[in-house]
């Protein structure tokens, strides 16, 4: 095992090493849509460590080849030979049903996922996330796959709780937040109708190796190491009073993991929150990465004086998320192993070319 790789951090948690174990002794086949993509890459990089079989499936429109010769790296050239990487888009059901061959679990992750991009282009935020589910979906009925899937705590809308609980929604504010309540609700269907087995995972700020930290639209950790490392203002939307549950990707792959296991049952819910039960707002994370990159290179001693510099709220945003994550506690067994200050160093040390991730 990669003793700094997502899989390292899971198996400190006893839960989490009953799961592992259970995958090593039983592999299965999996199909991984979104493969190349950050939060793709690394699912795909903890399955080959399991010693699993993958198909990865992406049409390299947000996702790098990059992301799995990294991948490759880290797991070694046997284990990367389990991989059948395909170039296809989840829009196309001709593609989706050829990768779902054989398959026994599908871990969705291929989406349009920038909120302000899916409100510029609703008609592509559609065909991708609504229509690229449903051909999932569909394709999964006819294999006899069950489907973990990325769903969002953009669904929670204007809902003013502090915490945000699976089942209260507010009004959605954005297509992408649209189309991903959508994937919920065309996931009960298909459990209803078919007897289909989908759990829906509520993804709330993930962060880690391989996020694009370029474009209009990055997400704010990789957009504010890269402009730290090199000494440039970090744009803040709004006045930073915000706040955000931060969750590492390795606890993203450990939900992944224990919804792909669980056993089956009539009354599994069918969606559950992923994050770290713990809000901080913009200031407080500019404040803990430029801390952590000071720290991590201390001949950067102009670090105490970065600078923020503040924008406009951006479209669709809202003020306040945090996930109440109880109840994937308790049917999930889930865990948040890595907190928001080791996510914070270990990302460091890959953007800055260290083995961390």
């Amino acid at each position: 095992m990669n003793r700094d790789g997502d899989l390292a951090a899971l198996a400190l948690d006893p839960g989490y090493r009953a799961v592992l174990d259970g995958l090593r002794a039983a592999p299965r086949r999996w199909l991984v849509t979104g493969a190349a993509g950050f939060i793709g890459s690394h699912l795909v990089e903890a399955l080959l460590e399991l010693g699993q079989r993958v198909v990865g499936l992406d049409d390299l429109s947000t996702g790098y080849r990059t992301n799995l010769d990294d991948v490759a790296r880290r797991v070694g050239a046997e284990a990367i030979e389990r991989l059948d990487f395909r170039v296809g888009d989840v829009t196309d059901a001709d593609a989706v049903a050829a990768a779902m061959a054989g398959v026994d679990v599908v871990l969705h992750h291929a989406a349009l996922v920038s909120v302000p991009e899916s409100i510029d282009d609703p008609w592509r935020a559609h065909r991708v996330n609504a229509t690229g589910f449903l051909n999932v979906l569909d394709a999964a009925r006819h294999a006899g796959a069950r489907v973990v899937y990325a769903a969002s705590s953009a669904s929670y809308g204007d809902d003013d709780a502090p915490a945000k609980v699976e089942g209260r929604v507010g009004r959605v504010l954005s297509m992408y937040a649209a189309t991903k309540s959508a994937n919920e609700l065309y996931a009960t269907a298909f459990a209803q109708a078919y007897g289909t087995t989908a759990v829906g995972l509520r993804y709330f700020n993930v962060f880690g190796s391989r996020q694009d930290p370029n474009g209009a639209y990055a997400a704010v950790i990789p957009a504010w190491i890269d402009r730290l490392a090199r000494a440039e203002a970090c744009m803040v939307h709004g006045d930073g009073g915000q706040t955000r549950d931060f969750c590492h990707v390795a606890n993203v792959v450990g939900a992944n993991l224990l919804a792909a296991t669980v056993a089956p049952s009539a009354d599994l819910e069918p969606v559950f929150n992923v994050g770290t039960g713990h809000a901080t707002t913009l200031l407080k994370l500019f404040d803990a990465i430029r801390d952590a990159l000071a720290a991590r290179e201390p001949e950067r001693a102009n670090l105490g004086g970065a600078r923020r510099v503040h924008g406009p709220v951006r479209p669709g945003d809202i003020r306040h998320s945090c996930a109440d994550v109880g109840l994937a506690q308790r049917r999930l067994a889930y865990r948040a192993a890595v907190g928001l200050r080791e996510g914070i160093d270990r990302t460091l040390g890959w953007y800055l070319g260290g083995a961390v991730g």
